[in-house]
C-alpha cells in the first residue's frame, strides 16, 4: 500500500513523554516528520529527543495552561513557519465513584482532556491554514461513546471531545483542514489514576490489549492519506474486547 510521503512535514505531539504520544513521535520521525514533543516532563522529552535526533524539538508545556500553549505555538511559528499535524494526545483519567470524587480530580481531568485539546487546537488552526493535507487528530476513547461506572468525569470529557471534533470538522473542512479522531479501546500504557496496577494489567492481558504502536500506526495511516481524504473517526479495539 502506497501512502503520501510525510518527509519534512511538521507535527506537534502532546503527551509525547510516554505511551501513545511517544510511539507516535517515533513513527512520525521515522517517516521524516519534524516532531515537536510536548509534555510536562522535560527530562523524559529530552531522552526521547536524543533518541530521535535532529528532527525532534522539546517543549515542556502543561497543555491546560493557556499562556504556556500560546508560547508553544509562537515557537512553532518562529521555527517552522507553519504546522501540518496537531496530535492532541495528552490526557488523564481518575477512576472513582462520582460521589467520592474530588474537585481536584475533576479539574485535572478537564484541564488535560478538554481544555488541553481546546487550547492547542485553537492556537494551531492559523498555522495549519494553507498547508496541503493539514490535519488535527485527537485521541478520545471508547469512553467517548460508552459510559463506564467509576469514570464519569473522564467520560464527560471524552464525550465532549467527540462532539467538539464533529463540529470542528464541519467548520474547517471547507478550508481543506482535516479533523480526525482516534478512539482506542484497551491499550498497554501507563494510564489510569486510582486503579491498582495489577488489576489494570490483568484486564489488559485478558483482552490481549493493544500496544501504543498500534495507535501510532493508525495516526500515520490517516495523516498520510491524500489531502482530500479525511479518515474522520477510527475506533480501534482489541479483537477480544467486546464491551467497553
Amino acid at each position: 500500500m502506497e501512502l503520501n510521503p510525510l518527509k519534512d512535514k511538521v507535527a506537534v505531539i502532546t503527551g509525547a513523554s510516554s505511551g501513545i504520544g511517544m510511539a507516535a513521535a517515533r513513527q512520525l520521525a521515522a517517516e521524516g516528520v519534524n516532531v515537536v514533543l510536548v509534555a510536562r516532563s522535560a527530562d523524559k522529552l529530552e531522552a526521547l529527543a536524543a533518541e530521535l535526533g535532529d528532527r525532534a524539538t522539546v517543549q515542556a508545556v502543561d497543555v491546560g495552561d493557556r499562556d504556556a500553549v500560546v508560547r508553544l505555538f509562537e515557537t512553532v511559528r518562529s521555527r517552522f513557519g507553519g504546522l501540518d499535524l496537531l496530535f492532541n494526545n495528552a490526557g488523564v483519567g481518575y477512576s472513582n465513584a462520582f460521589e467520592n470524587s474530588t474537585q481536584e480530580e475533576w479539574q485535572k481531568t478537564i484541564d488535560a482532556n478538554l481544555y488541553g485539546v481546546l487550547n492547542c487546537t485553537q492556537l494551531a488552526i492559523p498555522l495549519l491554514r494553507g498547508r496541503e493535507g493539514a490535519m488535527i487528530s485527537s485521541v478520545s476513547s471508547v469512553g467517548g461513546r460508552y459510559g463506564l461506572a467509576g469514570w464519569s468525569v473522564y467520560n464527560a470529557t471524552k464525550f465532549a471531545v467527540v462532539g467538539f471534533h464533529d463540529a470542528l470538522r464541519k467548520e474547517l473542512g471547507p478550508e481543506g483542514i482535516r479533523v480526525s479522531l482516534i478512539e482506542p479501546g484497551a491499550v498497554y500504557t501507563h494510564w489510569g489514576y486510582n486503579v491498582p496496577e495489577d488489576k489494570m494489567k490483568e484486564r489488559r492481558d485478558s483482552l490481549e490489549a493493544l500496544e501504543a504502536e498500534d495507535i501510532g500506526r493508525a495516526l500515520v495511516y490517516a495523516f498520510a492519506q491524500p489531502r482530500n481524504v479525511n479518515v474522520q473517526e477510527m475506533l480501534v479495539m482489541p479483537t477480544k474486547q467486546t464491551t467497553p
